[in-house]
C-alpha cells in the first residue's frame, strides 16, 4: 500500500477514537443523568439497524455465531463494564485500566494472528499506558476491586473482539458496513435487556438529548464503529489498537476546550508521551513488513481466510465505497 494511502487510511480510522473521546462531553452536557446503559442502547441499537438497511445484507451460516460473538465482545459485554468500573473507580482510574489495551492485543495477536510481538512494540504499549495515566488519574481513593475487574474486563472483551475481527475478516460479498451493522445490532439487543430491568423504562428527553442521543447513534457510533471496522481489516490489529489512547486525549481536550477544565503540566506531559506511542505504533508494523505475510498465513491456518487479509496487503479500493457506512 503507497504511503500517501497508508496515512490516509491511518487518519480515517484515528476519527473513530477521535470521536468516541466526545462522548463523556456530550453525555455530561446534554443527555439525562445516571443512564449509562440506555445510552450504550441508544448509541448501539439505532445505528447498527440503521446500518443493516443501507447494507441490506444478513449474516449467512457461521457468520450468526460470528456476528454475535463480536457484538458481544466490543459492545454487549463492553459497554456495561465500562460504564461499572467508571461509576466504581475514583477519577480517570478506569481509562487508565483501559489503556492497557494495546498490550492484550499484542498477546492475542500472537494466539491467534501469528504476529510476533517486539520489544519496540511492549515498550510502545507502555509508554501509552503511562502517558494515558498521567493524563486522566486524579485524586484517588480507595480502589475498588469489583471496579478494577469490571475495568480490565472491558478492556480484554474490546481488545479480544478487535483481534478476532481481523482473523475472521469479511464473508465472501461482504463490506465492513454490513459486519459493523451486524455488530451494533447483536450488541444492542444484548443490552437492551439489561438496560431496561437495571434503569427502567427510557428518561424523558428534552431538544438537546435528542440531538445528543442522534450524534452519538450516528457520528460517534455509526460513523465511528465502521471507521474502526474498515481499519481492521486493512491494517496490523496492533497498529490499530495503538489509535485507542487518542480517545482519553480528544476527552482531555475537549474538556479543556469546551468545559473550561485546566490542563497541568503533568497532563501536557502525559499527552506528549501517549501520542507520540500512537504515533510509533502506527511505524512499528512497516519494521515488520517481510513479516507479514507469513502472520497472515498463520493466520489462514487458523481458519481465517478472508478478503481483508488480502486489503492489508493490497491497494484494493474497499468494495463498499458508494455507500453511506456507520
Amino acid at each position: 500500500m503507497a504511503v500517501a494511502n497508508r496515512a490516509t487510511l491511518i487518519t480515517l480510522t484515528a476519527l473513530a477514537p477521535v470521536s468516541w473521546g466526545t462522548t463523556y462531553a456530550v453525555t455530561t452536557e446534554f443527555l439525562p443523568a445516571d443512564r449509562p446503559l440506555f445510552t450504550g442502547l441508544m448509541r448501539a441499537l439505532p445505528a447498527g439497524l440503521l446500518l443493516l438497511a443501507l447494507a441490506r445484507v444478513l449474516p449467512r451460516g457461521a457468520w450468526w455465531g460470528r456476528a454475535a460473538v463480536l457484538g458481544a465482545l466490543n459492545i454487549g459485554a463492553f459497554f456495561p463494564l465500562l460504564f461499572l468500573s467508571a461509576y466504581r473507580l475514583p477519577g480517570g482510574m478506569a481509562a487508565a485500566v483501559g489503556s492497557v489495551g494495546p498490550l492484550f492485543v499484542v498477546g492475542l495477536a500472537a494466539l491467534l494472528l501469528g504476529q510476533r510481538p517486539t520489544v519496540r512494540t511492549v515498550l510502545t504499549g507502555v509508554v501509552a499506558a503511562l502517558g494515558v495515566s498521567l493524563v486522566v488519574l486524579k485524586a484517588t481513593g480507595a480502589l475498588d476491586p469489583v471496579g478494577v475487574l469490571a475495568a480490565l474486563a472491558s478492556t480484554a472483551s474490546m481488545s479480544t473482539g478487535t483481534v478476532l475481527t481481523k482473523r475472521w475478516g469479511l464473508p465472501e460479498g461482504v463490506g465492513p458496513l454490513a459486519l459493523t451493522g451486524w455488530q451494533l445490532t447483536a450488541g444492542g439487543l444484548l443490552v437492551a435487556p439489561v438496560a431496561f430491568l437495571v434503569e427502567g423504562a427510557p428518561p424523558a428527553m428534552d431538544g438537546g438529548a435528542i440531538g445528543g442521543y442522534l450524534y452519538l447513534a450516528l457520528g460517534n457510533t455509526a460513523v465511528g464503529y465502521w471507521l474502526w471496522v474498515r481499519g481492521i481489516g486493512r491494517l496490523n490489529a496492533t497498529q490499530v489498537t495503538f489509535l485507542g489512547p487518542l480517545s482519553p486525549l480528544t476527552a482531555a481536550v475537549v474538556g479543556w476546550v469546551a468545559m473550561g477544565q485546566a490542563l497541568t503540566p503533568v497532563q501536557l506531559a502525559g499527552m506528549a508521551l501517549a501520542f507520540g506511542a500512537t504515533v510509533a505504533g502506527q511505524i512499528a508494523p512497516r519494521s515488520r513488513r517481510a513479516t507479514a505475510r507469513p502472520a497472515s498465513s498463520a493466520a489462514a491456518s487458523l481458519g481465517s481466510s478472508s478478503p481483508t487479509e488480502r486489503d492489508a496487503r493490497e491497494d484494493v479500493p474497499d468494495r463498499t465505497a458508494p455507500a453511506l457506512r456507520r
